[in-house]
């Protein structure tokens, strides 16, 4: 089995465990419940004038929300990657891509990914696997990606624990961030951190910074876990027990949010992980995010037969979920949100 078909065979497997199986994230939550917006009886706005537009990669976004990264590698994908974009671009909102590595080992797959011809005016961010930077990919690999989608940025996402328990996975990080820095001093466009649902810690962000990332995607825990997913994926008991044991794994998207905006001021910062409404949304910008992003449910909604139109009804509530809060909570635009103290509940 050639490298590319096992990479295809797995991109396959994680699209129908994620639609079919429960890969909720076990004994930890992303920490949205615990707080609530203060509510005002009496708000002094017309809802209908409530501004959400925003910029992200100097380009104009209808709504501070991305589609998060998630597929791409298989033929099977193409069709999602296009419901997605199409919806994004419809919506004037954010979308990344899943992970590149298929298509940069096997160019043929490089169609998977690429939905600039139904999404032309949105930001697109490329993706690949940060530690495949320790695995013979370089700052050309980077670039490969960034053209083949025309993207706006460049994802590296990091998931130590998604490798140390996948069969196939890849776990020398060692040494990691120099080439890291190297890629953020040579790549044309800008780099985005991500993790892929436990989370980026202040430290976490600290050595990012360090080495010249300026955007950050917390990806925190309480959503999907990707251990679970791989799970489902081990080949014998002992491998799924290894998996099982890191469902609680990982930091909080409400805390890596409050941590990182707390240490980092000026970084531009995403809020995802669990964010399943409107009203996660508007908690994710109160806490200090600049944008939120959500996945699964936009995944769910993509492989409806409806396609796009699905994509875009779901999204069109958060959208509705994220006024009605600001409306009742008297934020007339997202500077007003972001000022915002939250009340808390333990």
């Amino acid at each position: 089995m050639s490298d590319s078909t096992s990479i295809e065979g797995r991109k396959l497997d994680h699209i129908r465990i994620v639609l079919g199986e429960d890969v909720a994230a076990k004994g930890i939550v992303t920490g949205f419940a615990a707080y609530r917006l203060p509510h005002t009886a009496f708000p002094d706005l017309d809802m209908a004038e409530i501004d959400i537009n925003t910029t992200f990669l100097g380009k104009p976004m209808r709504a501070p929300l991305l589609i998060s990264s998630m597929t791409g590698g298989a033929q099977e994908a193409e069709r999602i990657n296009l419901a997605l974009a199409e919806a994004a671009q419809h919506l004037g909102l954010g979308m990344g891509v899943g992970s590149q590595r298929a298509a940069v080992v096997d160019r043929r797959l490089a169609a998977t990914y690429q939905v600039r011809r139904v999404a032309p005016t949105i930001p697109l961010l490329a993706n690949l696997g940060a530690v495949q930077l320790n695995y013979d990919f370089g700052v050309e690999h980077c670039r490969r990606a960034v053209e083949m989608i025309e993207a706006d940025a460049l994802i590296l996402h990091f998931n130590p624990l998604q490798e140390a328990v996948q069969p196939e996975g890849d776990v020398n990080f060692k040494g990691l961030l120099q080439r890291v820095e190297q890629v953020c001093r040579d790549l044309p466009v800008p780099v985005i951190a991500k993790e892929v649902g436990n989370g980026i810690s202040a430290a976490d962000a600290r050595r990012l910074y360090d080495v010249g990332v300026r955007i950050i995607d917390v990806a925190g825990a309480g959503g999907t876990s990707w251990s679970e997913v791989e799970r489902f994926r081990q080949p014998n008991a002992q491998g799924a027990r290894v998996a099982g044991a890191f469902a609680g794994w990982g930091l909080p998207t409400t805390e890596a949010i409050r941590q990182i905006r707390a240490t980092f001021p000026n970084i531009t910062l995403i809020g995802s992980g669990g964010v399943r409404s409107g009203v996660d949304v508007a908690k994710a910008l109160a806490l200090g995010a600049d944008l939120a992003a959500t996945a699964k449910p936009a995944l769910n909604a993509a492989v409806d037969k409806r396609g796009a139109e699905a994509v875009i009804e779901g999204l069109q509530a958060y959208i509705k979920e994220l006024r009605v809060a600001m409306f009742c909570s008297n934020c007339g635009d997202l500077a007003a949100l972001r000022e915002l103290q939250l009340d808390v509940y333990a």
